[in-house]
């Protein structure tokens, strides 16, 4: 952003700290201007034909604009993915921690990756994983949506869970 003196345009579309359109004129004439007001000569619109500049006080401006992009940062959250194992095996109470534990964790906000291993044997029953996953979403469905249905990649099942918005 160019300001005062790094001005070097022959015509420039003025506007004043009020906002107020002072029309077309010299870089030199606007500089005077914004120097009588005390004020900094800002230009916002280098494209346009004529440049448009504005009579602003430059300092307040950048503060004002670090403060949003702070307030901005603060408002931020960073989703994670956690993730859940299953095994073809998991008996009722380890599968029940593991459901509450991924209700925990969607709860929070994050989503989470649900995985079986298929090991040996395993991979001749897919449809056993399917089942699992199948009776792990609805376990949470009362706190999640399915983001990615469970599908097999390789040795892998995987099934994405993301937490349901507030409404």
């Amino acid at each position: 952003m160019q300001i005062n003196e790094q001005i070097r345009d022959n015509e420039l579309r003025v506007i004043g700290a009020d906002g107020a359109q002072l029309g077309v004129m010299s870089a030199r004439e606007a500089q005077n201007l914004a120097d009588e007001a005390g004020l900094d000569l800002v230009k916002i619109a280098p494209t346009a034909t004529p440049p448009v500049c504005r009579i602003m006080d430059y300092g307040k401006y950048r503060f004002e604009q670090a403060k949003k992009e702070k307030e901005a940062r603060k408002n931020q959250r960073v989703v994670d993915i956690k993730e859940v194992r299953l095994g073809l095996n998991t008996d009722v109470g380890d599968f029940n921690t593991k459901v509450s534990q991924a209700t925990k964790f969607l709860q929070h906000g994050d989503k989470v990756k649900v995985s079986i291993r298929f090991r040996g044997r395993e991979m001749g029953h897919p449809e056993m994983g399917l089942e699992s996953m199948r009776r792990f979403a609805e376990a949470c469905a009362e706190v999640s949506n399915i983001e990615k249905p469970a599908k097999l990649e390789g040795r892998n099942m995987l099934m994405f869970l993301a937490p349901k918005t507030a409404k």
